[in-house]
């Protein structure tokens, strides 16, 4: 038999790893998708760990064996849980197409002629759920062909994989193709934890920290805390793996897991299918954690061999004891859950840490006066559309078909990758969800990021829904503030669908079959992988040439949809003195508050046009209304983006003021761009969301935070801020800000930052690709 080899270096030498023309021909697909560049380096990622155990003399978690395994000077890196700043090299990165645009536009401003590490671009964002996959997919090729042609010249030139519209989300690509245990991984999305299902540390960035790994340039990150969650027991009936981060989110909320990585270990984890593990590391990203991981088992072993990357799970095997954690590791915090005891959940509305039973829903929903009429049942997304949960969907819908029922509310189905697709299609699955109501929509993201053009109910109509995806945040999927989401397993949005209500507990309530007679549904089951093996699908994959210097890349200075880059100015050597509060937020200020998605996508590679969208969610505290603030140039209000440009038109620089947590969910660094392109200097809040705050300095902005949270009351919507202490800048020192009030009175607040020496080096260029470009 024919094979085809892919070079897997390891140390000093390097083994080929050999996939069959059987498998080739089976898969219809150019098996160039695992570039020869690619290293499963177990031999430098062993030596790594033992020169830093030996220092440490300790034993070492999981996630600090992979982190520290991929240290840039392991011999020499300070070390210090929660504190100190590590210098990493990152395997490989990957891009979806919405940050992937402005990722691209800065690696073209850096002047560098071709990636360092093996990067990909995945075509998910752009699609818009309206009538099915096929006519949406056809659509979105034509709406966005201007894009997709400057992300596949762009990928060609400059060495970058390109998965096509159509190809699947980018994270159950990452799943089938480039995750394996032990790699380190970045992506321009925050659910890339999702490949800490197999093994790996994947952790969400923003676009210039993928150009800095892209660039050749040792990655920074502030050393994560540990966190674990010991499982027991046994997952069973409809409990399934979402109630395991469901039941997590509930106990640490939205911003119990900053700073820290969640690590997964205990008998339970073995009852837990691969797939199933990458579902609770995807929604890790709901809790702030850095990422999430799972020990290397069975279970990831058999997923690489069903994916074509057996002998990838031969060498895991080989370099097995680097791959889990040591015995005797110490967690800064630890959570144990009895899988036996587990119950199903569902968590919301308008946040994804508000969990409940879903025995207790219906109950608490009428109490609170959510509607309980679930109007639509949404599965798929990143989050919930493997094999398995396709399965055990269907296999709800099947008992449902047979006692004459369909769907009570409106029913869709996102497959998570063209493979998914074609897999559910050939087994019957997509056929029973059909049936009972489903509507099989594209290979992307769709609803879950609000890329649906839905019709059923007016904006401001008061509805419910309930999902599988990942987020619920207000607005979030349909644009309409008044829609409660809910999160939950595809299993039980499948039988919440069928029922349609809130109140229905599929473990005791019956349904009436078409008959007359009550029956009560079994628990779902599923396969975990296909017994047939996967079928590919359609070739959606294009490699990069070997030479990619004569390739053009066009931007139409015309273009509304791409914008080529202006270096930000530096940092002007003082003091900023006398800037407006542009705005006070009050409560939950998400990154969908700061840089919407849904209609703004199309905007993401022209930065001033998506500028048009800066704080347009966020509530005003003067006068808790939603894009409507004071122009105390004008004495006139406005909405937030136009009173920022007027500020930058007369040249007055202003601030944000802000709550907790402030910018949490989405990794979307257009929330950092945004405010400096219109003019703003500092964000000052009572505390930051990991990934927004990198952004911000990565963008030359002064992310801080009260040292004493309860002087945000002290600030006043008509304040100017003066922020001292900028000429003797330093990590560890606080910074001041002088307040001055309209009645003439004063006050200086202390200021805290995270600011290393590197990144106070980035403010003083003006942006961390200001100072690459300096050093080059």
């Amino acid at each position: 038999e024919t094979l085809s080899c892919l070079t897997l270096a390891l140390g000093h030498g390097a083994r080929r790893l050999h996939v069959s023309a059987a498998y080739r021909a089976k898969a219809k697909v150019s098996m160039s998708r695992f570039e020869p560049t690619s290293f499963v380096n177990y031999e430098r990622l062993q030596s790594n760990i033992d020169i830093v155990r030996k220092r440490l003399n300790r034993p070492l978690t999981l996630s600090e064996k992979i982190v520290y395994g991929h240290l840039d000077d392991p011999h020499n890196q300070e070390i210090d849980r929660g504190r100190t700043y590590l210098r990493l090299r990152p395997d490989r990165v990957a891009m979806q197409d919405a940050t992937a645009q402005m990722a691209m536009l800065q690696f073209i401003s850096s002047g560098l002629p071709k990636v360092a590490v093996p990067s990909t671009i995945h075509c998910d964002h752009l699609i818009e759920a309206q009538t099915g996959g096929v006519q949406d997919l056809a659509r979105a090729k034509e709406v966005n062909q201007e894009v997709y042609k400057f992300l596949s010249s762009a990928g060609a030139k400059y060495g970058v994989g390109f998965w096509k519209p159509g190809s699947g989300i980018i994270h159950q690509i990452i799943l089938e193709n480039y995750a394996y245990p032990g790699v380190m991984l970045i992506g321009t999305d925050s659910h890339t934890p999702n490949g800490g299902g197999l093994g790996s540390i994947c952790i969400g960035v923003g676009g210039a920290d993928a150009v800095d790994v892209m660039a050749g340039i040792a990655w920074e990150l502030k050393c994560p805390k540990v966190i674990g969650v010991k499982l027991t027991g046994t997952l069973s009936g409809w409990t399934s793996p979402k109630d395991v981060i469901l039941k997590v989110a509930g106990i640490l909320t939205v911003k119990g897991g900053t700073g820290a990585i969640v690590e997964y270990h205990g008998p339970g984890v073995d009852s837990i299918s691969c797939t199933g593990m990458a579902t609770i590391c995807n929604m890790g990203a709901e809790i702030g954690a850095t990422t999430s991981v799972f020990p290397y088992n069975h279970r990831m072993r058999t997923y690489l061999e069903k994916t074509g990357r057996g002998q990838i799970a031969a060498l895991a095997d080989e370099y097995s004891d680097s791959l889990v954690p040591d015995e005797g590791c110490e967690y800064d915090e630890l959570i144990e859950l009895n899988l036996d005891q587990l119950k199903p959940h569902i968590n919301g509305p308008f946040t994804p840490d508000l969990a409940h039973p879903v025995s207790e829903v219906g109950a608490i929903a009428e109490k609170n006066g959510w509607p309980l009429e679930v109007k639509v049942g949404l599965i798929g997304s990143c989050t919930n559309s493997s094999y398995e949960d396709m399965g055990r969907a269907a296999s709800v819908a099947k008992q449902a078909l047979d006692k004459g029922l369909t769907c009570k509310a409106q029913f869709t189905v996102t497959p998570g990758s063209e493979q998914i697709r074609a897999t559910i299609e050939r087994d019957g699955y997509s056929k029973i969800l059909g049936d009972v109501g489903g509507v099989v929509l594209a290979n992307a993201c769709g609803p879950c990021i609000g890329q649906w053009d839905r019709q059923d109910v007016k904006k401001g109509e008061k509805n419910t829904i309930v999902t599988s995806f990942n987020r619920n945040f207000t607005a979030r999927n349909d644009a309409n503030p008044a829609t409660h989401a809910f999160v939950t397993s595809p299993e039980i949005v499948t039988a919440l669908a069928i029922a349609g209500t809130l109140n229905f507990n599929p473990e005791t309530d019956y349904l009436t079959a078409a008959n007359g007679e009550k029956f009560k549904l079994d628990p779902p089951n599923g396969d975990e992988l296909p017994a047939k093996d996967f079928d590919p699908g359609q070739d959606t994959y294009q490699h990069p040439p070997p030479d990619g210097s004569s390739v053009k890349v066009d931007v139409s200075p015309t273009s509304n949809r791409l914008q080529l880059l202006e270096p930000f100015g530096k940092w002007c050597g003082g003091d900023l003195e006398d800037m407006k509060v542009l705005i006070k937020v009050k409560g939950k200020c998400t990154t969908d508050h700061i840089s919407a998605a849904g209609p703004w996508l199309k905007f993401r590679g022209h930065l001033d046009n998506i500028s048009n969208n800066m704080l347009i969610g966020a509530v005003n505290s003067e006068n808790d209304a939603i894009n409507k603030i004071k122009n105390y140039l004008t004495g006139e209000y406005g909405q937030v983006p136009d009173v920022a440009r007027h500020y930058k038109a007369n040249s007055v620089s202003w601030v944000v003021v802000g709550d907790d947590n402030y910018g949490e969910g989405s990794s979307r660094e257009h929330a950092a761009l945004e405010p400096r392109h219109l003019g703003g200097k500092a964000i000052i809040v009572k505390s930051f969301a990991r990934i927004h705050e990198t952004n911000l300095k990565k963008q030359g902005v002064l992310p801080l935070t009260f040292s004493n949270p309860s002087d945000y009351d002290k600030i006043r919507p008509d304040d100017t801020i003066s922020i001292r202490g900028l000429k003797t800048f330093a990590p560890g020192k606080p910074l001041t800000a002088l307040v001055k009030h309209s009645d003439g009175s004063e006050e200086a607040l202390e200021l805290n930052h995270t600011f290393n020496e590197t990144q106070i080096e980035w403010f003083q260029a003006g942006s961390a690709l200001n100072r690459m470009k300096e050093l080059q």
